[in-house]
């Protein structure tokens, strides 16, 4: 457990690697569609030099928005079915990315009650595509600019302590301690390692 570090700003913090931006991103206040929320769990990812990265084998047309400059977003299909949101950090060229995994409805909840209709209070923001449903993000915001919109990200308070483990769900460089989060938060996600597949 450790204490969060100040920020007057957040975009101009995101050039720095992506396991020192990703806990500077808690707290912050997520804006799109009617609703805004408050991130309350995040994921790391570095490029070429880590196998649990979309961008591991270099830029492809789909991660190539990784690659730089930061303050974009990223957006894939997990499972061909549901939108993930990652903010873009680091240094342009190198890919680095946060995911978005979860957060905290502070404005327009009854719009996202709509978009999540079975959902309860606690779910409604809970996990990366979860979160993109309720803020309707889609494929097509890939690429914004979260200084300029349509989708925007601005400094929250500055929460007192954060916590930090395994990534979720990763056969490759699970280990890596690049999940972080706000202890205590409803929102924040239960951690599940990934499933062994047996051999063929």
């Amino acid at each position: 457990m450790a204490a969060s570090p100040d920020r007057p700003g957040l975009l101009p913090l995101l050039s720095g690697r992506p396991e020192e931006v990703a806990p500077l991103l808690l707290g912050a206040v997520l804006r799109h569609g009617g609703v805004a929320l408050r991130l309350t769990e995040v994921e790391a990812y570095a490029g070429e030099d880590d196998p649990g990265s979309h961008a591991y084998r270099g830029p492809t047309p789909r991660t190539e928005v990784m690659f730089g400059p930061a303050g974009r977003l990223y957006t894939y299909f997990s499972y061909g079915m549901h939108v993930c949101a990652n903010v873009v950090v680091g240094e342009e060229g190198t890919a680095a990315a946060v995911l978005l995994r979860a957060g905290e409805v502070l404005e327009g909840r009854d719009i996202a009650r709509q978009r999540r209709p079975r959902s309860s209070e606690r779910d409604l923001a809970r996990g990366p595509a979860r979160l993109c449903q309720a803020l309707d993000i889609t494929l097509e915001h890939g690429g914004a600019d979260l200084g300029t919109g349509p989708v925007t990200i601005e400094p929250g308070p500055v929460p007192p302590r954060w916590e930090s483990g395994p990534r979720v769900g990763l056969r490759r460089a699970a280990e890596r301690p690049w999940r972080f989060w706000l202890p205590g938060e409803p929102s924040v996600s239960t951690y599940r390692p990934a499933a062994t597949r047996p051999r063929p």
